[in-house]
């Protein structure tokens, strides 16, 4: 049974550490540059001759939900930290003028880390980060140098019970705003970070009341609304990312908060089949695993970076 062994988290800790992990936030900076005719914003921390590692982030956060992990990172590693277009700080044309595929929005990142001279890395991606990440990384093979996988599903079998109702938006999205209603609300907002959590005290409300600030902008029902449409086209997509890894067979490390009630364990034991030597580590905490188990994550992050060949 794939699980954060106690073998495991030993010998992680023996490694980097057993309490909370040193950082510096003394090299971060923050950024803007237009891509794609879109302004988009960036973080990004460490120094820039050391191996880069990109976070890309998910539904409906930003970069912002790596504030805790770039400063654990940024002491051996450059780290960048972008926002999609329609997220965070970066621009949000309507999508007249922009249009709302995971094919754009990866196409849009891919262009940027061309214009930041990004030519390997790893790939750290969470939720929504799944989908333009393996984008991404399908499109330009040779800049992967590892793989870093946190609650960004890419198997049927990880799919939640919600996604039975989102399959009903795909089919009449006129005939089934609620199901926007609910993707888009506060509730729903929180619900993604404590949902099936032991521990809700753990949880800042300032995630999900930032996260609603940005849902509930001018236009962004429409913006957020195209994605979840388009959604689908990712769920038609696993099995040719799964044929991408069986290929490529990068090396992968995979970190899965239990308690997501949107990508469940399996979905997480899933990418073992396609990638016998993955590391895989069940976590305690929910969609949002750094919100609650951010010094574990770090630990076992930097443990497998480290212990990549150089």
């Amino acid at each position: 049974m794939a699980s954060l062994s106690a073998i495991a988290m030993a010998a992680a800790l023996a490694a980097v550490g057993p309490g909370p992990q040193p950082s510096t936030s003394a090299t971060t900076t923050y950024h803007q540059r237009r891509v794609d005719g879109v302004s988009v914003f960036y973080r990004e921390a460490g120094p820039k001759d050391a191996p880069t590692i990109v976070l890309l982030h998910g539904y409906p956060s930003s970069s912002r939900m790596y504030d805790g992990l770039i400063p654990l990172l940024a002491v051996r590693y450059h780290v960048i930290a972008p926002d999609y277009p329609g997220f965070g700080h970066s621009e949000a044309p309507p999508p007249s003028s922009y249009a709302y595929t995971f094919d754009h929005l990866a196409r849009t990142m891919g262009g940027l880390l061309d214009q930041l001279g990004v030519e390997r890395c790893i790939f750290y991606l969470q939720d929504y980060g799944g989908p333009v990440g393996f984008r991404m990384m399908i499109a330009r093979p040779d800049r992967v140098r590892a793989l870093i996988v946190q609650n960004a599903n890419a198997y049927d079998e990880g799919l939640g019970a919600k996604w039975t109702g989102i399959a009903s938006f795909w089919r009449d999205p006129a005939g089934h705003q609620d199901q926007l209603d609910a993707f888009m609300s506060l509730d729903g907002a929180r619900l993604r970070h404590v949902a099936g959590s032991p521990n809700p005290e753990r949880y800042s409300p300032d995630a999900w009341t930032d996260e609603f600030a940005m849902l509930s902008r001018p236009g962004a029902r429409e913006i957020q609304g195209a994605l979840l449409y388009d959604y689908q086209t990712n769920v038609a997509a696993y099995p040719a990312w799964q044929a991408w890894l069986r290929a490529q067979r990068p090396r992968t490390l995979v970190l899965w908060g239990r308690y997501d009630p949107s990508f469940t364990v399996p979905g997480a034991e899933a990418y073992r089949r396609d990638l016998p030597e993955a590391e895989l580590h069940l976590l305690d905490a929910g969609h949002f695993a750094l919100d609650e188990r951010l010094d574990e994550a770090a630990v076992l992050v930097l443990g497998f970076m480290d212990r990549l060949p150089h």
